[in-house]
């Protein structure tokens, strides 16, 4: 049974961060959960997705995070309770509608975002901090530091939306999302409600000045509420020497910086999780105490500001007070914080000398590193067929000689930019970018451009993003051929299911859009392929960009390798045989392991010849292809 659907109030339970939200969502009542999936957010709705039918809510993976939010709107228009989530790149694709959303208010059941960062950009283009946006807006922002808080903090969420007739934004980053911790789990209720829209409403942010003033008073409503939020505490001494003030993963840090510094006796910290609007009496309070003050979050200074912008305010009263944070360089502005970057800013604030270690310790741990792991180079997966398109795209662009290049966006695929895909992509920004600047590009022969353009794109990405881009490029003539890569699965968040696949986010039959019937109702040529059939594929990468008709559309379909793997035995068993396999007397400069660096292929020093690991190899085969002196074999299993 799932912990998540677990009706025992009292119990405690280990939870990643995710999982606590999805369970405040449940105690709160929530039938109605809408997202993209995107690390680090993805695990918050495939919870729930877990036990939709069985509790009687809807769950669905949407084409988009602007989608989702619209849809999850629309649910809370009808009076019932409703969540979307997706990662910071997402909010950027729903701040359309989130920024006319905040104006109009949301119905009677109570809507609620959660935006999960990605400080250090684990796997993510950018390490957007989200939470501009709730000051954007005007909307009310919550930030969890405990995984407790994260449950707790998300059933009360939607309390105050619809108290406030808001959309309520609760942000998370990677380390809460991820992470685990003990969670007491709460009541779930019982009580279903029942959806009508009621038509003496109306949802739209007309009069907007009018709506902004309202917004603006629904803040101060909001302000009073957090000044009491069991969300915000203090610990430390009455009158501290120095006063850290701050939010999420942050408190953790602090409270690990003091703890370790042994300066509980002269250092305080004000945790808030309730950071916009700010609870200003609560920081007017404690900062009177102090004339110096640390702040520690993620990623950008969001907290550290805006209490510099009260301050500003209180400074001819109570005076003035000295600032460490972003601004002062004792906790950079980018990237991950960590325990020993905020102990190193207290010990110099407080100048406390500090060594963690010995010295040159460091430098053992990584000679000890390097001689106990192997190293590997960030690829794709074996038996990857991206991999495969990239080897083709990289051979048909050599043969045709015009310098020919590719576009790519967001997916496994944006390893193409890197030595797994040959270095053959060339841009990579959001997602569906890749198609968006080939339209560009392809239009850019009226200036003496004569190179080859090509786009890259997940199944996933194309429903997501890339339709657009590729109607802009129907309609303006756009010269380009946009590759989508179908390996049946959104694969970079977890294989969640999406509108090509077959199924819905609960495993219920779906009508599957075609890409190809999609694309052939553009009126545009299109070409479907296997990867694997790597001179198929090269000559029709060949042919396509030869054809200057336009827009042109080649399908690289071949299921991901993990999904595969789970649904079937291998096609062959592949081996090298050491006979036939001349190592670097061979010719090639060991094309196998230093160039198509599948990570089934391993290079064996002492024999000085390439072998298989059979322990990571899936048996595709498609090695064997590419070796000159046929030493790799593949028989049928």
């Amino acid at each position: 049974m799932s912990v998540i659907k677990k009706n025992a109030p009292g119990t405690s339970e280990l939870l990643m961060g995710n999982e606590a939200i999805a369970r405040g969502a449940l105690e709160a009542g929530v039938q109605f959960a809408a997202a993209y999936p995107g690390n680090p957010s993805s695990e918050i709705i495939g919870t729930l997705a877990q036990v939709a039918r069985e509790m009687e809510i809807y769950v669905e993976w949407s084409v988009n995070e602007k989608v989702a939010i619209e849809a999850a709107a629309s649910a809370s228009f009808s009076g019932l309770r409703a969540i979307s989530a997706m990662k910071q790149n997402g909010v950027n694709v729903a701040s359309d509608f989130i920024l006319n959303l905040n104006l109009s208010g949301v119905g009677s059941g109570g809507l609620v975002l959660v935006a999960a960062d990605d400080p250090a950009a684990l796997s993510s283009t950018n390490e957007e901090d989200s939470r501009f946006i709730a000051k954007l807006g005007d909307l009310p922002l919550l930030e969890p530091a405990t995984f407790q808080e994260a449950k707790d903090m998300t059933k009360w969420a939607f309390e105050l939306s619809e108290s406030i007739n808001s959309l309520v934004i609760i942000r998370s980053v990677s380390r809460i999302s991820h992470a685990r911790g003990n969670v007491v789990l709460g009541e779930l209720p019982q009580e279903k409600r029942t959806a009508r829209y009621d038509t003496s409403k109306i949802f739209i942010p007309v009069a907007a000045p009018l709506r902004h003033l309202a917004l603006h008073l629904k803040q101060g409503k909001v302000r009073e509420r957090y000044e009491s939020s069991l969300f915000n505490w203090y610990v430390g001494p009455d009158n501290p020497e120095l006063l850290m003030i701050t939010s999420g993963s942050g408190w953790f840090y602090s409270l690990e910086a003091v703890n370790t510094l042994n300066l509980k006796d002269r250092v305080g910290i004000l945790k808030i999780g309730t950071t916009w609007p700010l609870p200003s009496k609560l920081l007017a309070k404690h900062m009177a105490k102090v004339k110096r003050v640390l702040f520690v979050e993620e990623v950008d200074p969001f907290l550290e500001n805006n209490v510099k912008e009260l301050a500003a305010e209180w400074s001819p009263e109570v005076g003035s007070w000295t600032f460490y944070g972003k601004s002062s360089g004792h906790v950079h502005p980018f990237g991950e914080i960590n325990p020993d970057l905020i102990i190193n800013a207290v010990s110099k604030v407080m100048d406390k000398p500090y060594s963690p270690r010995e010295k040159g310790y460091g430098q053992k741990a990584t000679e000890m590193t390097k001689a106990l792991v192997p190293n590997r180079d960030l690829g794709f997966c074996a038996g990857c067929p991206h991999r495969a398109t990239f080897w083709a795209i990289k051979s048909a662009l050599k043969l045709d000689g015009r310098g020919g290049f590719v576009t790519g966006d967001i997916g496994c695929y944006s390893l193409g930019l890197g030595p797994a895909g040959f270095f053959q992509l060339k841009t990579m920004h959001a997602m569906g970018s890749g198609a968006g600047l080939a339209t560009g590009f392809g239009q850019l022969h009226k200036f003496g451009f004569d190179q080859p353009v090509l786009s890259v794109c997940g199944d996933s990405t194309f429903y997501h993003a890339a339709i657009p881009a590729l109607i802009n490029g129907v309609y303006n003539k756009s010269n380009f051929v946009m590759v989508v890569l179908d390996n049946s699965a959104t694969a970079m968040t977890g294989f969640q299911p999406h509108a090509g696949t077959g199924e819905t986010a609960t495993g219920s039959p779906a009508a599957i859009v075609d890409i190809d019937k999609l694309c052939s109702a553009l009126g545009i040529r299109v070409e479907t392929c296997d990867p694997f059939d790597l001179r198929d594929t090269t000559e029709r990468i060949l042919d396509l960009i030869n054809d200057k008709g336009g827009v042109r559309v080649l399908i690289s379909r071949r299921k991901c390798a993990l999904v595969k793997a789970k649904e079937e035995k291998a096609a062959y068993k592949v081996y090298v045989d050491p006979e036939k396999c001349l190592g670097e007397s061979c010719g090639c400069a060991r094309l196998c392991t230093r160039i198509f660096k599948c990570p089934g292929l391993i290079w064996n020093k002492e024999k000085g010849k390439s072998q298989m690991d059979e322990a990571i190899c899936t048996g595709c085969g498609l090695c064997a292809d590419i070796c000159p002196e046929s030493a790799i074999i593949r028989e049928e299993n």
